[in-house]
């Protein structure tokens, strides 16, 4: 008796949306209106959450295929996005490039002493970017991760079945057989929900910080004296599986990660005790972060190692002003471990 041949195992991570190129410029302070502000440095750099998470995956040796998928620019910053893919081993074939836009860039300003950013961004190509050239039945990833919600136009556009469009295209990713994923771009709007709750229907792990995660689940999350409200932390990851999330809701933020399963699992990880002075910027930390979770998720490996990996990775991204150079190998991330240890605990251990 002929046995049907099974289908080929899905491997690696398939990240779309945003590709970005960050200046990143070093001020010395942030002035008040027509005040002066000294740049002390300037670089350039990755930004968005796809061309971040791939690079930072490269970069730590991630032993899965990686495809990158969205629009640049024809343009020099748009070549120099095709050129670092190419650099890393990044599949390009889903990274269109077109006339009708610029390559997606921003402004970062990171004031020296504080690592505080403030972004101008001009959106470019991202806009555009609808994902249609995207057919999942004939893609081989495993995951798909999609970001940054409320900043690809296109994408965030109303659907009559769906809700949004990306929505519809995290749908179809799931029906193909793909686990999804998504990050959302911090802003003060009341947008969240009309934007990011009809696409978590269609979500299996929602990686948020705090402030996203607060104003899609409609909490707040830091009390007025700025420490973090940890009982409306488990609510908000709690209303976010009600929204729909099917799997997992992790929360990041500078003290470290809280994930909650759809199975009531709760994990706690800290962040590192990073003396100051280590901290060139923060600007990637998030998306460094949810590389490393989504590295574990990938591989199956434990909740636990999973947001170990992750605050290890934000971590190593915090020595650069860049979003990505500053992250080497996975062993070196979890070596700054022993380095410097975790802060204490937010709540009291068992």
């Amino acid at each position: 008796m002929k046995t049907k041949p099974s289908a080929p195992a899905r491997r690696g991570l398939l990240a779309g949306g945003n590709w970005i190129v960050d200046q990143v410029k070093i001020i010395d302070v942030w002035p008040q209106p027509e005040q002066l502000a000294n740049i002390l440095s300037q670089s350039q750099g990755t930004g968005g959450a796809p061309y971040n998470v791939l690079v930072d995956l490269a970069r730590a040796g991630a032993p899965f295929p990686l495809w990158g998928a969205g629009l640049v620019g024809d343009d020099d910053l748009g070549r120099s996005i095709l050129q670092t893919c190419r650099q890393y081993k990044i599949n390009t074939q889903y990274l269109g490039k077109t006339q009708r836009a610029p390559t997606s860039y921003t402004d970062v300003m990171t004031e020296q002493k504080t690592g505080r950013r403030t972004f101008f961004h001009s959106r470019g190509a991202n806009a555009l970017w609808r994902g249609e050239d995207l057919d999942f039945r004939k893609i081989k990833a495993r995951l798909f991760h999609l970001g940054y919600l409320l900043l690809l136009d296109a994408l965030d556009q109303p659907d009559a079945k769906y809700g949004t469009r990306a929505a519809r295209l995290l749908a179809e990713a799931q029906a193909a057989g793909l686990k999804t994923s998504v990050d959302v771009v911090s802003e003060d709007s009341d947008r969240f929900g009309r934007i990011v709750t009809p696409a978590l229907q269609y979500v299996d792990y929602c990686i948020l910080n705090e402030l996203e995660a607060g104003r899609t689940a409609g909490f707040k999350i830091r009390l007025p004296d700025g420490s973090l409200d940890t009982v409306a932390l488990r609510h908000a990851a709690g209303a976010l599986l009600q929204k729909g999330v099917r799997e997992l809701v992790v929360i990041h933020f500078p003290e470290g990660a809280f994930a909650r399963t759809r199975k009531g699992e709760d994990v706690w990880q800290m962040s590192l005790r990073l003396p100051e002075n280590y901290i060139m910027g923060t600007a990637g930390a998030g998306d460094a972060f949810c590389a490393g979770v989504l590295w574990g998720l990938h591989e199956g490996w434990d909740l636990q190692r999973c947001l170990l990996t992750g605050v290890c990775l934000a971590a190593a991204s915090l020595s650069d002003a860049t979003c990505t150079a500053g992250v080497k190998s996975l062993q070196h991330a979890l070596g700054l471990v022993r380095r410097f240890g975790f802060r204490p605990p937010l709540e009291p251990q068992d």
